[in-house]
């Protein structure tokens, strides 16, 4: 039955790996509106700049250990001293910048709660609160940036976010369903639009 499983018609990137594989079927592209795992997601998409998600995606759990399990409130009291632990363990990219956004973001992030009342609320405004779906055929045809993911991107950056290029927002849109990319040759394109 597993086997079975593992070989439905899915996107490219998900490759072999198990864990890429349950992430993409069970979470990628699923619409999200719970506040602190939009957040996660938005750090952790910051945290993976210029690496692959696999990385992001084998440290999470350590993330969520050592970030307070994202609680917003906790990681904007970080001090100096805190972020210096942090820079010293393996379980997470240990890069300063990404480190110190963390804790940018989780402020800034505090701040948009108090306008909007939810980033969920402020996230899917973007886009009239539903899903953007898309038709695309091959991973050359998914775009690294959109109009979406360039308004999104100025907007965070204008609150003070931090790793918060148009690439990361796309990627970030991705993953927490506001567009669904899943190609349509994949399962989950079509269980996603049902």
């Amino acid at each position: 039955m597993e086997h079975q499983e593992r070989s439905r018609p899915r996107c490219p990137w998900a490759g072999k790996d198990p864990l890429y594989i349950t992430y993409h079927d069970e979470e990628w592209g699923v619409p999200v509106h719970e506040d602190r795992k939009l957040f996660e997601m938005l750090l952790l998409e910051g945290a993976q700049a210029g690496l692959s998600w696999i990385t992001i995606l084998r440290k999470r759990e350590h993330y969520r250990k050592v970030f307070a399990g994202f609680d917003a409130r906790k990681i904007a009291r970080f001090r100096p001293a805190r972020i210096e632990r942090l820079l010293a363990d393996p379980g997470i990219v240990r890069n300063r910048k990404k480190v110190e956004a963390f804790v940018d973001n989780s402020r800034a992030y505090l701040a948009l709660c108090q306008e909007w009342g939810s980033l969920d609320r402020f996230l899917w405004s973007f886009c009239g609160g539903k899903p953007r779906v898309h038709r695309r055929r091959r991973l050359a045809d998914v775009p690294a940036t959109t109009v979406l993911s360039d308004a999104l991107s100025k907007e965070l950056r204008r609150r003070g976010f931090r790793f918060v290029g148009s690439t990361i927002c796309y990627a970030f849109l991705q993953a927490v369903g506001v567009v669904n990319d899943h190609l349509v040759t994949c399962f989950r394109h079509r269980e996603l639009c049902s």
